[in-house]
């Protein structure tokens, strides 16, 4: 019964990271808003680096939530 409140409470902590990554896909598209009020005329190379950063916070993500599914499932 211990081992498994512990198994359930750090899959829940481990979730912590999912909420960090949501906070950093808003940074990031707020910073794009930003740049491209400031300066327009680079609006291909801002998007594309906005993307390249929205896939590494998305990436944490992901694995802050493979690593609660081990936590549980295994």
């Amino acid at each position: 019964m211990l081992l498994l409140s512990a198994q359930k409470i750090g899959a829940g902590l481990s979730t912590i990271g999912l909420g960090g990554a949501g906070i950093g896909v808003g940074l990031v598209f707020s910073s794009l808003v930003f740049s491209l009020s400031k300066n327009p005329g680079l609006s291909d190379e801002l998007y594309r680096a906005a993307l390249f950063g929205f896939a590494l916070t998305e990436a944490v993500a992901l694995f802050a939530l493979m690593i609660a599914f081990l936590i549980l499932f295994i």
